[in-house]
């Protein structure tokens, strides 16, 4: 496990940067998230990381010109991880400084076999050249940060209906409009915090595994090192309802086995 290192992750969409962050936290690194590439810049700047992970689609700079900035001011580790799929893109990201370019959705064993082949490799501090990935690390199924489609149920591929709101009286989750209310005021949740909670309360009083929320909510399979995704995103989701409804608990932990959501819970 990589020891005393900082990762700056910069990555606008929340649940990835997250999950990112989680990955690189289990594995040694102090990380810090930058949303934006003005942000990410200064982080690199005053923090100095030796590994940085960085998206292309960002609100202020475009990726490709940060990584260039990157490089006159640091020789650390960076890898693209970016929805941009094609050769130029992949190209361009590598001529400009990144040491590899991992394309959206992807897997967290992949990413996990790719940031340890690049600590394998001795680093010059006299000259930065854009590297090739260490395409050919053995990466087992895992978890897929699949983009879906914000009005479907990413369990079966199919449009939430417009109406018919679920829960209980304090919680009301309408899954068309994707909203969530919790004694009528809406709650701002992340795309995934929402279909977890969507398959949790399609469900009320049955206790559902990780392997399954995994399934439902990623449409992936599930594998043993990708525990924290689910429980980091529920952590979250639970956090943001108790402060909603001074204290309330909808969801519990039932340990060992996964979660299930309680609608008569005071």
């Amino acid at each position: 496990m990589l020891k005393d290192r900082t990762a700056v992750v910069v990555e606008d969409d929340h649940d990835i940067g997250d999950v990112i962050s989680s990955l690189l936290d289990q594995a040694g690194f102090d990380v810090v998230v930058a949303r934006t590439g003005a942000e990410a810049l200064n982080l690199i700047r005053e923090r100095k990381p030796d590994l940085v992970t960085l998206d292309l689609s960002l609100p202020d700079i475009d990726g490709v010109e940060v990584c260039r900035q990157i490089r006159v001011v640091s020789d650390c580790y960076v890898i693209v991880i970016s929805a941009r799929t094609s050769e130029v893109d992949r190209l361009i990201g590598l001529e400009v400084g990144a040491d590899d370019y991992l394309v959206k959705p992807f897997s967290m064993r992949e990413l996990q076999a790719r940031v340890a082949a690049l600590f394998r490799r001795p680093r010059t501090s006299d000259l930065v050249s854009p590297a090739t990935a260490a395409a050919t690390a053995q990466a087992a199924e895992a978890v897929a940060l699949a983009v879906v489609d914000p009005a479907t149920d990413p369990s079966t591929g199919e449009a939430y209906p417009p109406t018919h709101p679920l829960g209980c009286d304090d919680l009301t989750l309408k899954p068309g409009a994707r909203e969530v209310l919790v004694s009528g005021e809406e709650i701002d949740l992340t795309r995934t915090e929402f279909d977890l909670l969507a398959h949790l309360v399609r469900n009320p009083g049955v206790v559902v595994a990780r392997e399954d929320l995994m399934r439902a909510v990623w449409a992936t399979e599930f594998v043993p090192d990708s525990t924290h995704v689910v429980d980091v995103h529920l952590a979250n989701l639970r956090r943001k309802l108790r402060k909603a409804a001074s204290g309330n608990e909808w969801i519990r932990t039932i340990r060992g086995v996964g979660f299930r959501y309680d609608p008569c819970c005071p």
